[in-house]
């Protein structure tokens, strides 16, 4: 069974108004007992309807959390964007790690060229002397 977020929210709200109920039927119970002529079947109908209403309180808490459990170990789940979400935050991690590396490679690439070019400037017969030469040759045909 899918619920949408709004659903889910619905349900949680309703788990709210039943803490409430279940903290009203305490109230009235130690209310009752605290007269001085209390009635004991008013007290244990109290005491009835915060055991019921905590039951209830239980048992939707802990749908909740199960459910809760679910979504968080990054498993596909219907109602969830929890795995996309986390898949699109790897996405991104991957995409920055690659261009931190580009640009590790092309300073690389720019320091080794600077090398090449400062050798072959200290070499004049070196291979930029070879290269100029070859074109030189090449002019002549």
């Amino acid at each position: 069974m899918t619920q949408s977020p709004l659903e889910k929210i619905q349900v949680l709200d309703q788990i709210e108004k039943e803490i409430v109920l279940c903290l009203q039927s305490a109230g009235q119970a130690l209310l009752e007992l605290s007269k001085e002529k209390s009635s004991q079947k008013n007290a244990e109908n109290h005491t009835q309807q915060f055991l019921k209403s905590l039951n209830a309180v239980e048992s939707k808490l802990s749908e909740q959390i199960n459910y809760l459990t679910q979504v968080s170990t990054g498993q596909p789940h219907e109602g969830s964007g929890y795995a996309a979400a986390k898949v699109l935050q790897m996405a991104w991690h991957r995409i920055h790690h690659a261009r931190s590396r580009v640009r590790e490679l092309e300073e690389s690439k720019a320091k080794y060229l600077q090398l090449t070019n400062r050798q072959q400037g200290n070499f004049p017969n070196g291979a930029g002397g070879q290269q100029q030469q070859q074109q030189g040759n090449t002019g002549n045909m």
